[in-house]
Parts: structure tokens; C-alpha cells; sequence
């Protein structure tokens, strides 16, 4: 069997939950060997064959799994495990070459909690030592070593399997980042070196070995290509009719290994230097990059010394934020104990050095086990399936839960029960199962089978002509009256802060609540008594709804929870009718006839208000308090006026619905997706994967100073 064991961390006020899944030995086994397989297979493929089937964070979250198997089960771990080896094997087509030390790979985290064990980890190690650390931007491109010999540049080779790599030398020196012959620096420029750095190097060796480059000295850093040229590159692939590459590492590592140099010379690769493994003196990792300037090698300007791990985090967010303005990719983070004696004393566990740790950013995509699935009844009656999974950490949050959506997206999926997928989450998206790994099947997976019966009620389910939906029709179905009323209450509607799920059903579930209007009705004196609330909060909730009684059209045609009418929809209702008693009187016709709304809609918005139950529901909320304020004309913006927007990532001097609500007003259209039909992006910090679609698409992107600039 397997046990979930939560850990739970205070952070900034926040709460980070994350999973160590235990199974017995048998069970654990069986899953290494599979995980083992799989991992081996996508390996090869990205590594030697430079091919992909599953993202980098899926393959990442398949590594991870396995990592922390064999860290439990340590008999477990043999030779030939993904984990105890670096990278493919070295390509036919190159020369071999032997790395005198070995080019080691990174283990990986995806949150603060897990660097906080890492630390305790190594402190238990080196316990009288105080632990700075080295910070550098994670590089997405290719891992290189380049050998000068008497200060000429020489042998350049990847990292192949971390022992043996392959020769790229004349594909190197393509790169006009990585100097043909190290840079002799002045007196003056190591006088200027030991003033500011002098603590960080033993002088003696250093002068001696600065001003003598005989033998060999060898840097290692990162190949890679810039967004500009990767966005320029894929342009020139899709105008000869060949395939776009997948991102730019794949595109760095393609170019590498091309025959021709002339090629590599075309795809105009960058290059950072992150490492300096012949002995200058150096003591700190900061020393050594600081020498690799001074020898002319290109370092990575936002790398920094971390004095201590809540620095580490501090710079793990700037690049959250910086990350859409680099020109370049970046995944993370790697933290480096900065003093080089103890790095060397903290050794080498399997093929991975103690001393340094790569700080992921939250994976877009992960991998997970799907363990049951339950049906859920929505607002209109819909029966939804959804995935409950083993928790997985994936875009900033732990999930546990993902909508299936209908019984043709699990046909198209071919996910059952017991499946291990793959999970994506981006951005504001809600998190959904993407792929199933069907390798990774015991034989013990089950078929889903929907129900035949509403679980809320009872009564038999329908499938209504031309819908995928399985349905309950009974009016009174608890289900749908509960999540009306979570609909109600949310963001997007009347924006009751402070009543969320758990209050709704309570509140239900005790007879004070049946329908929206007795929302208003609430007095402090009914929920003094009730589980979860006191005086102070029972004031807070009653005052939070008294505050909601005015409301915008728009928003309360979005509350109403009409079928088929999202945010969208329901302004371009508020906007046409301009009053609720015009739209409360239109029939289909007038419906029809206006711009974005179709036949079904019209259809469904006229039923919903020719309906003498939600007409008096409406009157209720009228009765008591309710003011819905008219929409008023609005002066067009001509450079927001009819064109069509996508927000995505965070903004920093208005929330997301603000924004939104701005084009509106200025009459322009918002979206939640990117499309051809999309005239603007709009990006705030860690922005999601409508980024890259946008991209992809050519969709102009713009970021919040020029939306500013427009609103003007």
C-alpha cells in the first residue's frame, strides 16, 4: 500500500503542501522499473536523437518520482538507473572525447520547502560550517567544455554521459561568444581583480597562474539561442516546409551537432560560462566566475552571491518576474555553496554533486496517478467526471483534483482509473490531464464508466440530442441549487468575499439559505450560533453582503448563472440592452439579432427569462435591496475599439478584471484564450503558456506600460 505523508510550510504567509508517496518494497519495485524504462526511453530520445514525445517538466516529474523512490528504497538503486547516469550516449558521427572530470547532473527542486531540506541536509554534513551560496540563472541550452591549451582554444566537447562526450570544436568556434584565445588581462585589470576579489583567491597561485597559461585550462559552460533567433529560426524552418523545432534548447543542441559548421555558424548560438575547473586559486564559486571574466570568458550578468537561503528565494522570485524580459530561456535557479573547500567536502552522491541544487520554477506540467474519479453535478445539471490523482506540484499550487470534462474527452484521452498521466497547469488555466503514459500500465487499471443516476438526487441522467454532457433533469436538484449559489457568490458575479464553499453549504445545509435573495436576508444573530463563525465574523460576513447590494448589469446577468452565458456574453447582453427591464422584455428575435450571440444562446437566454421561477427569484433580489445599475454609454477608445485582447500573467498597477473591464469600456473585446483572431497580448509577470502560443501565432505582444499608453 501507499501512504500519503503532507508536509506542511509557513512561508511569507502562505502555505506550501507537498508529497512524499510511500509504497512497500513490492510495490516500489515494480514502479522503479517501469519509471526506470520510461525515463531511459525519453532520454535517448532528447539526448542522442535530439527528439521529444513528452515536455522537459513531465520528463523532470518522472525523474523526480524515481529519485525519491530509490531515496527511500536505496537496495533498490542499480548501475544502470537513469538516475546514477548524466546524460546519452556520444553520437557516431563525432569524435569521442574523455572528460577528465566528470560533467555531473543536478538534482532538482520545484519549491522552497524542498531547498530547506536540501540545506539541512548538506549542514548535517559540514555542521560548524556557515553556508553561503552562489546563485546563477538555470540556462535552457546545451552543456559544452572547452579546452585551451597554452591559451588557444582547442578541444570543445558536450557532455554526452557525463564521461564521455562528443567533439564540437569547429562547431564551437562558430560561436562568437567563446573567445578563440583567452584574454590576457593588464596589470592593472588583476590589480582592479585583487582589490575587489583578493579574499576570494589565494594570491600566490593566482598571480602565477594569470599571467601563465601554459598547459591546459578548461571552462564549461551553456550553448544556447536567443528568443529573437529561435522566433527567427522557426520562421525560416515553417517558410521551407520543415518542421518548427520544439524550443530553443532543442534548437542550441541541433545546431551543435550539425556536420556542417557553416550551419551552426547560421543559427548564431550564445554562449555563458559557469564554470572554471583548472585551480586559479579560486575559493569561492564567485571567485571563479569572476577569473572567467578575466579571461575573457562571457558570464551571465544576473547571476549573484546568495549570503544565505532567504536570498537564494529573493533571487528565485526577481527571475519569476524578470523571466518574460530575458532574451534568452531560463527554467530556474541553480544554488552553489559558494566556498569551494566545503563543496569539495559535501562530495558526490551517485552522479550528482552535494554541493549545489537547480531551484526549478514551478513545472507547467507533471506527472501523476489518476485514482479515482467522482461525478460532479454543476449549476445546469451537468455531470462532470473528475480526477481525483496523487497530489503533484504543478504551476505554483498542489492539485489533486482535474476536470475530465465529458465522457469524449476521456475516449479521447483513453485515461482509466489507475493511469499515470500527464498534468498541465498554466498560468490561470485550470488544471487538466494532457496525455496518458499507457508504458506505465500494471495491468490492474480500470475503465470509467459514467453513471446512470445523479449522485445528488437520484434521479436518472439524460443525454440530451447533440450535447456530450450527461445531464440530471430535476429542477430541484440540491447539486444545482449548491453550486448556483457558489456561482452566485464568486469573483466574477457579486464578489462576496468571505463566503466560500464550505459557509455556502453550511449555510444551506442549516435551511437559512435557499435561493440568492436570502443572502440579504442574513443577520448577524443568524450565524453566531453556527460551527466556524463568532461575533466578529458573523458582522464581517453580514456587512461583506450588505456591501454587494449594488451591482454592475454585466456582473449580475453573469451571476444569474444563465446556461451558455460566460462574462463575455453577459456584457455584450448589459451593453446592447442597456437596462435589466429591456433585456428581461427581449424574446429570441431581438436575442438574435445581436453581434457574438448565436442561435443557441438567444435560445437559452430567452427560456431562462421567460421562466416564471427565475423571474421571481429575480424580483426577490430586487425586493430586498438589490440596485442594478444601468450601463452607460462609454467614449470609444480608437486604438482599443474593436480589436480583441488577452491578459495573461500578473499586473502590477491594476488586478486582471480591472483590465479587463478598461477595454471593455473603451470597446474592445476580451478573451480567455489566444487565437488567430486575437490583435493583442497582454503580459504581466510569469506569464503562462498563452505566451508561447502567442508567439507561435504572431499575435502582437504588449506589456502593461503600453496597454497604459493606449488606455490614454
Amino acid at each position: 500500500m501507499y501512504h500519503l505523508i503532507f508536509k506542511v510550510d509557513f512561508l511569507f504567509k502562505s502555505v506550501i503542501i507537498y508529497v512524499v508517496i510511500y509504497m512497500n518494497k513490492t510495490e516500489a519495485k515494480e514502479r522503479i522499473a517501469k519509471l526506470r524504462k520510461e525515463v531511459d526511453h525519453h532520454r535517448y530520445l532528447y539526448h542522442v536523437l535530439d527528439k521529444i514525445e513528452i515536455s522537459d517538466a513531465a520528463l523532470d516529474s518522472l525523474k523526480h518520482e524515481l529519485y525519491g523512490l530509490e531515496q527511500q528504497y536505496p537496495d533498490l538503486i542499480t548501475p544502470d538507473s537513469p538516475t546514477q547516469r548524466v546524460g546519452g550516449e556520444a553520437l557516431k558521427q563525432f569524435k569521442k572525447v574523455t572528460h577528465k572530470t566528470p560533467m555531473l547532473s543536478i538534482e532538482d527542486v520545484f519549491a522552497f520547502p524542498e531547498f530547506a531540506d536540501w540545506e539541512k541536509r548538506i549542514q548535517k554534513l559540514v555542521p560548524r560550517a556557515a553556508l553561503d551560496y552562489y546563485a546563477e540563472v538555470k540556462m535552457d541550452g546545451l552543456a559544452v567544455s572547452l579546452i585551451y591549451k597554452d591559451g588557444v582554444f582547442t578541444v570543445g566537447s558536450t557532455r554526452g554521459d557525463g564521461k564521455i562526450g562528443e567533439d564540437v570544436t569547429q562547431n564551437l568556434k562558430t560561436i562568437e561568444a567563446i573567445p578563440l584565445n583567452l584574454h590576457e588581462p593588464s596589470e592593472r585589470e588583476i590589480s582592479r581583480f585583487l582589490s575587489e576579489y583578493g579574499e576570494a583567491v589565494d594570491k600566490k597561485i593566482f598571480e602565477k597562474r594569470i599571467r601563465d597559461f601554459s598547459g591546459e585550462i578548461e571552462v564549461r559552460g551553456e550553448c544556447f539561442m536567443t528568443k529573437k533567433v529561435f522566433d527567427e529560426l522557426n520562421r525560416e524552418q515553417k517558410r521551407r516546409g520543415e518542421a518548427a523545432f520544439a524550443n530553443p534548447r532543442n534548437a542550441a543542441a541541433g545546431s551543435i551537432r550539425q556536420l556542417d559548421s557553416k550551419i551552426t555558424a547560421s543559427r548564431k548560438l550564445d554562449f555563458f560560462g559557469y564554470a572554471l575547473m583548472t585551480d586559479f586559486g579560486q575559493k569561492t564559486h564567485e571567485g571563479s566566475h569572476e577569473i572567467l571574466k578575466l579571461l575573457g570568458i562571457k558570464v551571465n550578468p544576473e547571476n549573484r552571491h546568495a549570503k544565505n537561503s532567504a536570498e537564494v528565494e529573493e533571487f528565485h522570485k526577481h527571475l519569476e518576474k524578470v523571466r518574460p524580459k530575458l532574451n534568452y530561456w531560463t527554467d530556474g535557479e541553480v544554488a552553489v555553496v559558494n566556498d569551494n573547500d566545503i563543496f569539495d567536502k559535501l562530495g558526490v552522491v551517485g552522479k550528482t554533486p552535494r554541493g549545489m541544487i537547480a531551484y526549478k520554477f514551478p513545472p507547467e506540467q507533471v506527472t501523476t496517478i489518476v485514482r479515482e474519479v467522482r461525478w460532479q453535478v454543476g449549476r445546469i445539471g451537468s455531470v462532470t467526471p473528475v480526477a481525483v490523482m496523487d497530489p503533484a506540484y504543478v504551476g505554483g499550487t498542489t492539485v489533486r483534483h482535474a476536470t475530465l470534462h465529458n465522457l469524449d474527452e476521456i475516449k479521447r484521452l483513453g485515461v482509466k482509473i489507475g493511469d499515470t498521466v500527464i498534468l498541465e497547469k498554466a498560468g490561470d488555466v485550470i488544471p487538466k490531464i494532457v496525455a496518458v503514459l499507457p508504458k506505465l500500465r500494471t495491468g490492474k487499471e480500470k475503465e470509467i464508466h459514467p453513471p446512470t443516476h445523479c449522485p445528488a438526487c437520484g434521479t436518472r441522467l439524460v443525454r440530451p440530442e447533440g450535447e456530450v454532457a450527461i445531464t440530471c433533469p430535476n429542477k430541484k436538484c440540491p447539486a444545482k441549487d449548491k453550486e448556483r449559489m457558489i456561482h452566485f457568490v464568486s469573483k466574477k458575479a457579486f464578489n462576496m468575499d468571505g463566503l466560500g464553499i464550505k459557509i455556502i453549504e453550511q449555510l444551506m445545509d442549516e435551511g437559512l439559505v435557499s435561493a440568492p435573495a436570502d443572502l440579504f436576508r442574513l443577520t448577524k444573530e443568524d450565524l453566531i450560533d453556527l460551527e466556524r463563525f463568532a461575533e466578529k465574523s458573523a458582522t464581517n460576513v453580514v456587512e461583506e453582503i450588505s456591501k454587494r447590494k449594488e451591482i454592475e448589469l454585466s456582473r449580475f446577468i453573469y451571476a444569474l448563472g444563465i446556461k451558455h452565458v460566460g462574462e463575455e456574453t453577459a456584457y455584450d447582453l448589459a451593453k446592447h440592452f442597456g437596462t435589466l427591464n429591456h433585456l428581461m422584455d427581449a424574446n429570441k428575435e431581438d436575442l438574435s439579432k445581436i453581434p457574438n450571440i448565436g442561435e443557441v444562446v438567444a435560445e437559452s437566454a430567452a427560456e431562462f427569462f421567460g421562466d416564471r421561477k427565475n423571474q421571481k427569484e429575480i424580483r426577490d433580489l430586487l425586493d430586498v435591496g438589490v440596485r442594478v445599475k444601468s450601463e452607460q454609454k462609454k467614449a470609444v477608445n480608437p486604438k482599443i475599439a474593436g480589436k480583441s485582447f488577452v491578459i495573461t500573467g500578473s499586473l502590477d498597477s491594476l488586478t486582471r478584471e480591472s483590465a479587463q473591464q478598461k477595454i471593455r469600456d473603451a470597446g474592445g473585446d476580451v478573451s480567455s484564450s489566444v487565437s488567430k483572431e486575437t490583435d493583442f497580448l497582454i503580459i504581466g509577470a510569469e506569464p503562462g503558456s498563452k505566451y508561447d502560443k502567442a508567439k507561435k501565432l504572431g499575435v502582437k505582444i504588449i506589456d502593461e506600460k503600453t496597454f497604459l499608453d493606449m488606455l490614454k
